[in-house]
């Protein structure tokens, strides 16, 4: 049954509604996705930790919750905002609804609220800090209080608090065959909060993927002779992650074949000098073109990131290879003196078009060159 509920805002601003889920509340910072589907990997994206996402499409539920879509083991978003939640699913691949599925993980979500006009609002005044809550866990005035005590995603190290804590090795491939690369070149795998579309992409393109903590040492990683290093997507701020940028540095100098995506893509630029700063609301969708600057070519792509490399910080051995064609933000970059390139949106999709996932090929043809030198 829903319960009364409440949006409350740092700027004192409150939207009430109807809650689904578990009655609770929670704080984040609020953001909006306008993918039309593929509701279920944009929760369990361990990359909205801390974040609470509002959906622009109005009907939010109506396929429910599969055994195979999610991206992780869990829902990482701190909430779910909608117009209109469909509390009876219907698809042959459902095995629970959305609501159940928010209860097992004890997630709160709002709906009943104007999305449109929470939309226009954040494209205002950018992504803010927020409560949802229902109103018999917390009331209007505290759900306030409690926004205005969030300290934000700036700063914010959450790599390592998303990231597995035991190594383990990966060998699922695309569905639906089960698509396996027929190479077995070694291949390590930072998880900074990785989705599981994107292991499966490696195995099928590169072969033996180990996953391993976000701190894992240097050090260790070389004792395993890897063929190639990939740096994946994750929540937060990509400054604080200094333990991931010197390990990066050190990778470049060993001329090891590094592929980073999201977050991946920050630490790498990081890593080789350039900068990074918050976004006013971030890319959250699967609709964002983005143009390959050799080529010409435009993809539609899916993304989800917050903060953004800053163009005019990149030294002169890091060459631009994807800028957005919604605000010319930088996309993707590639070193001119290591083999290491990245991807600032989400080549795997889940949820989104696939055209770019052409990337893999790239970094497959990389490890390959390297491996047999």
């Amino acid at each position: 049954m829903p319960f009364k509920a409440i949006l409350a805002f740092e700027d004192g601003s409150v939207f009430h509604g109807k809650g689904f889920g578990k009655e609770i509340f929670n704080v984040g910072e609020l953001v909006f996705n306008t993918s039309m589907t593929g509701y279920q990997e944009i929760i369990t994206d361990p990359s909205y930790k801390k974040q609470i996402v509002t959906f622009t499409h109005p009907h939010i539920g109506n396929t429910g919750i599969n055994t195979e879509d999610s991206e992780s083991k869990i829902i990482h978003a701190s909430g779910m905002v909608v117009k209109k939640f469909c509390e009876k699913p219907s698809n042959w691949r459902s095995s629970e609804s959305l609501e159940e599925f928010l209860i097992k993980n004890q997630v709160i979500a709002i709906s009943e609220v104007d999305t449109r006009e929470l939309t226009s609002l954040l494209r205002e005044k950018g992504a803010m800090n927020c409560c949802i809550g229902s109103l018999s866990s917390v009331s209007e005035r505290d759900a306030i209080k409690a926004a205005k005590g969030f300290e934000g995603l700036k700063g914010m190290d959450l790599a390592k608090v998303v990231s597995t804590k035991k190594e383990y090795e990966w060998n699922e491939g695309t569905w639906p065959e089960n698509h396996k690369s027929e190479k077995s070149y070694p291949i390590i795998a930072f998880d900074f909060g990785i989705k599981e579309n994107i292991l499966r992409l490696l195995t099928e393109h590169v072969g033996k993927v180990k996953v391993v903590n976000a701190e894992t040492p240097f050090e260790e990683i070389i004792k395993l002779k890897p063929k190639g290093i990939f740096l994946s997507n994750g929540p937060g701020d990509p400054e604080p992650c200094d333990y991931a940028i010197e390990n990066i540095k050190k990778f470049l100098k060993e001329q090891i074949p590094i592929f980073g995506i999201c977050l991946g893509h920050q630490l790498l630029a990081l890593a080789g000098g350039a900068k990074t700063h918050k976004m006013k609301f971030g890319h959250h969708g699967a609709n964002h073109p983005v143009q390959d600057m050799l080529s010409k070519d435009v993809f539609i792509t899916s993304q989800n990131h917050g903060f953004a490399v800053d163009i005019n910080t990149l030294p002169s051995n890091i060459k631009v290879t994807h800028i957005s064609l919604f605000d010319k933000s930088l996309q993707g970059i590639e070193f001119l003196d290591a083999p290491a390139f990245s991807f600032q949106g989400h080549p795997e999709a889940s949820p989104g078009p696939q055209e770019i996932q052409i990337l893999f090929k790239k970094f497959s043809l990389m490890v390959e060159d390297y491996a047999e030198t």
